[in-house]
């Protein structure tokens, strides 16, 4: 029987997994810290559920990270800090204060209305907006700096690419121009320049912070060029397992393995797995 708010059966089922008498051991002893690990999995699961295309199992993986804020939101209601409908209420408050150009009069279903239409508003200006309430929400939270939110538990590569969008917005980034991703991309050769420096030196922190560095102007590139640099090092992941598959495959039969063959062996059959794959496969 289908259920007439499935949210709040949602709610009730959270309540009784972390029922102190009858619900489950595992539940009842997770804490914020603990789950941090299983949210991360859950949000990379629906991250690659996305870049597969898999529709069919868009809706689970959708569900397994609303859980992840069930279960937080059921935590906190427990200590008296808060619960679920006011994580939502705070996020609708916050959505329609970020979109004015949306809302107009401030209130979610109130009469005012841009008197543009969608098609028609200045989408600089409205990126400009956004950016100068999130910098006034910053300011109420009692955080100083223009990079005092960047989460630290984000991804090396996402983290990179906020802290240096953060820090253009603030005024220190290179000169747009046409010579733009030729002067990023001397800095990426500076930097390689040091890591061999570093590595022919033997110095094992020296190459740790000169790779770092590098990665670091790498993400610069993929931001000035407007590519996602997670996304872009996720295909490149894909590809290269997809090619290394069909290397295997092909070796199979010949009861062979990749180290049975000689360098120039190896390197003929990743040659010819490319041309048979095709390019970007």
């Amino acid at each position: 029987m289908a259920a007439e708010n499935p949210v709040d059966d949602l709610l009730y089922l959270m309540a009784r997994l972390r029922d102190p008498v009858g619900g489950c051991d595992w539940d009842r002893g997770q804490d914020y810290r603990s789950l941090v690990a299983h949210t991360l999995e859950e949000c990379y699961e629906l991250v690659d559920t996305i870049e597969r295309g898999d529709v069919t199992h868009l809706g689970e993986e959708l569900g397994d990270v609303l859980f992840q804020v069930v279960f937080y939101s059921r935590l906190a209601e427990e200590a008296g800090h808060f619960d679920f409908p006011q994580v939502v209420a705070r996020l609708v408050d916050k959505l329609v204060r970020r979109h004015p150009h949306v809302f107009a009069d401030g209130t979610l279903r109130g009469g005012g209305a841009p008197a543009e239409g969608a098609a028609g508003r200045d989408q600089a200006a409205v990126r400009a907006r956004w950016e100068e309430i999130k910098r006034e929400e910053r300011q109420r939270k009692a955080l100083s700096g223009a990079l005092a939110d960047v989460p630290l538990a984000l991804p090396a590569l996402v983290r990179a690419r906020k802290l240096q969008a953060r820090a253009a917005r603030a005024g220190f980034d290179w000169q747009p121009g046409p010579g733009l991703v030729d002067a990023v991309g001397d800095k990426i050769a500076e930097e390689f320049a040091e890591l061999r420096q570093a590595a022919a030196a033997d110095d094992r922190a020296g190459m740790e912070e000169e790779l770092g560095d590098l990665l670091f102007s790498v993400v610069n590139l993929a931001r000035h060029l407007d590519i996602d640099p997670e996304t872009a090092l996720r295909r490149s992941n894909q590809k290269f397992e997809r090619r290394f598959n069909a290397m295997e495959a092909r070796l199979a039969p010949e009861g062979s393995s990749f180290d049975a063959l000689d360098e120039q062996q190896r390197d003929a059959l990743w040659q010819r797995v490319k041309r048979e794959l095709g390019p970007g496969s």
